[in-house]
């Protein structure tokens, strides 16, 4: 559809952008990116014609771009440009409806029912049909920038060039705009480049992204590649982050933001941090920790300052476990957003907790735990999926900055030691009468100050590993007899 090939070109005899090779097909949602000064609306100047190629060529649909005239060129490329103006006070209808102007024929330039239909059915699928008869120097920005996106959409081009499309935009109409950009550009064939400052809605939404770095081409690729942090921290210049988004395949990049002196005060969570209530261990820190869990509040990975471990009885009514707990939380005045928490038939007051100091990192680990739902899970299917109350929860709290996968490997090598602890102990499955490794709702939690010693694994025999295997290994055996002593008396 659209062909750059050793294009150059800027203003007056100084060159903004150099060289520049890259090819779109059609249907393609393509994102250009970079920073300030680094020739994006240089670029989408020279698609559109307004700005000559000093040195190579744009080709569209195989034909230099020379070579067309202003009316056959507009019948294929619409532009939105970044900040649109209106010199006379047109109706919004009126705006819209100059976006026809290249498909009307003849000297006396008649309206057709096609052109109407048209400026109708863009004016809808922008939003801005209930305002069609609004003087369009009454909009807000957003509105406006709307109207003018439904004036170039009338041209029914079949590449569309938009310069920050989400300009002035709200969140919600951010997303509306880049939905149907992206619905247009697959089902309709629409041909769709763009320059994107956000990041992370180009990782979102476009099949292909262009970098450019000083008016050269860094990288042209899919948005996995093109969004890689040393790549994007070394071009902005900024520090920064890459993460999966958590719904879809896409990269999203979040900022990292210096902290202040005062910010990077260091903690240490140990025994001294738990406080026992009645009928609850709880814990609470003076910063956010990040965490890793399977608790019934702050499950999966977040930020949280509040954990608490909650006694409850055998016959607790598990069908709507999560708002019964997020009220309790509330009750108890913490917020539900900010807390990990558990909740267990045994006695929390026979928890375990120890704390182990190394030379660059410590650990603080609190263990409650019973037997009473104990499961063998290589024979688990033999049991009724009946939702009980977390019989061991393990708690592993770093005082230590991990990496994702040193989370993930805390969770293993904690789980090891348990089950290598329930052996120990002969727990047994009471329906398979085989040797434990667990109960049916166990709950775990890694938390990591993320201060200090950088640690980048935790399998077993890494430093962290060990320290974590030994814990979990020596609380989970002293909490089960604790609980075991109480059952006996």
């Amino acid at each position: 559809m659209l062909s750059v090939q050793q294009a150059t070109g800027g203003y007056a005899s100084v060159p903004v952008v150099k060289n520049i090779n890259f090819e779109v097909e059609k249907g393609e949602l393509f994102g250009i990116l970079g920073p300030n000064g680094s020739g994006k609306t240089t670029i989408l100047k020279m698609l559109s014609g307004i700005l000559p190629c000093k040195s190579g060529e744009i080709l569209i649909k195989g034909k230099n771009l020379s070579e067309y005239t202003p009316k056959e060129l507009a019948k294929i490329i619409a532009v939105l440009p970044q900040h649109s103006s209106q010199a006379f006070s047109y109706t919004v209808k009126e705006t819209v409806s100059l976006g026809r102007y290249a498909h009307q024929k003849g000297w006396f330039q008649s309206w057709t029912s096609e052109d109407e239909a048209t400026v109708n059915r863009v004016m809808e699928q922008t939003g801005v049909s209930q305002f069609q008869d609004h003087d369009i120097q009454q909009l807000s920005g957003g509105e406006r920038q709307r109207v003018f996106l439904a004036q170039a959409l009338a041209q029914e081009p079949e590449i569309l060039l938009l310069d920050e499309p989400t300009n002035h935009l709200d969140l919600s109409y951010q997303k509306e705009l880049l939905d149907l950009l992206g619905v247009w550009s697959k089902d309709c064939g629409l041909t769709v480049i763009s320059i994107f400052h956000d990041l992370n809605l180009a990782g979102l939404y476009c099949d292909r992204l262009l970098l450019l770095e000083n008016g050269e081409v860094n990288i042209n690729h899919v948005p996995n590649e093109v969004l890689k942090e040393g790549r994007i921290r070394e071009v902005y210049r900024t520090k920064i982050e890459k993460l999966p988004h958590p719904r879809v395949p896409a990269p999203q990049m979040v900022l990292v933001p210096k902290r202040s002196d005062s910010e990077q005060h260091p903690i240490q969570i140990d025994k001294g941090s738990l406080e026992l209530r009645e009928g609850l261990l709880l814990l609470q820190s003076p910063i956010p920790l990040k965490t890793m869990s399977s608790g019934v509040t702050g499950s999966g990975s977040g930020w949280n300052r509040t954990f608490l471990n909650r006694h409850v009885r055998k016959d607790y009514d598990c069908s709507d476990h999560r708002a019964e707990m997020a009220e309790y939380v509330r009750q108890i005045g913490f917020e539900p957003g900010e807390t990990v928490g558990m909740m267990t038939a045994v006695h929390v007051e026979d928890y375990s907790c120890t704390f182990y100091e190394e030379e660059t990192f410590s650990v603080c680990i609190v263990v409650t735990a019973g037997v009473g739902n104990a499961v063998d899970a290589s024979k688990s299917e033999q049991h009724s999926h009946h939702l009980t109350p977390g019989t061991i929860n393990t708690w592993v709290f770093v005082n230590g900055s991990l990496t994702e996968e040193a989370f993930i490997q805390c969770i293993m090598t904690a789980t090891e030691a348990k089950t290598r602890a329930l052996h120990d102990q002969q727990v047994k499955d009471a329906i398979t009468g085989t040797i434990a490794t667990g109960t049916s709702t166990d709950s775990i939690l890694i938390a990591a100050t993320q201060q200090g010693e950088n640690l980048e694994y935790a399998g077993t025999i890494t430093p962290l590993g060990k320290v974590i295997g030994k814990g979990v290994y020596e609380c989970t055996i002293e909490a089960i007899q604790n609980s075991q002593r109480r059952i006996r008396k």
